[in-house]
């Protein structure tokens, strides 16, 4: 968020007479947060070629290669089975390795290729997303406040769906054009 947007909604917030007016401020911070996902994930997929959320499962190889699927879910905090989807398309797309290193076949370590460390390596960052990036470096008194207050909102919203709790944020239908030019805050 630029500082005059902080400067206007604050001032605005300032004179908030009603509990209607902070929901339409709420509302507001909701607009930024998801418009600033949508721009990073749209430059992230014109740059590299890959969906945000693939990319966040290649920067966790990176850090950690030899992964299992289910210890990359968990990193992650996405269900087991669309881990392996996003690990399917990353494998055909030649970025990832899976090998089965132990007598046990059913154990799969993940691995990046050559060609999905360059990826990485040239990857806008930050490669695991911006909103996973800012929710990470926020403190645990936040991040605990945060998790209350949006507990109420879910609540609120008779949110039925707990599935999607473990799913990736999607906010493209389609890849977009290459060559766009890349969102405000990345300038």
């Amino acid at each position: 968020m630029t500082r005059n947007a902080t400067e206007t909604i604050r001032s605005e917030t300032d004179h908030a007479p009603d509990s209607k007016t902070w929901a339409y401020e709420v509302l507001k911070r909701f607009r930024l947060v998801f418009k600033a996902v949508q721009q990073h994930s749209q430059w992230v997929e014109t740059q590299c070629g890959v969906t945000s959320a693939q990319l966040w499962a290649m920067w966790e190889l990176s850090r950690s290669p030899g992964l299992r699927v289910t210890e990359l879910a968990k990193a992650m905090s996405i269900h087991h089975s669309t881990a392996s989807n996003l690990l399917d398309k990353l494998a055909r797309k030649g970025l990832i390795r899976r090998e089965r290193i132990s007598e046990d076949q059913r154990v799969v370590t993940l691995t990046l290729t050559p060609e999905g460390l360059e990826l990485i390596q040239q990857a806008p960052a930050p490669a695991q997303g911006i909103l996973q990036h800012a929710l990470f470096c926020l403190p645990e008194a936040v991040l605990r406040s945060l998790a209350k207050d949006l507990d109420a909102l879910v609540k609120e919203m008779e949110i039925k769906d707990d599935e999607a709790a473990m799913q990736p944020l999607n906010p493209l239908a389609k890849t977009t054009r290459r060559g766009a030019k890349p969102p405000d805050s990345e300038k």
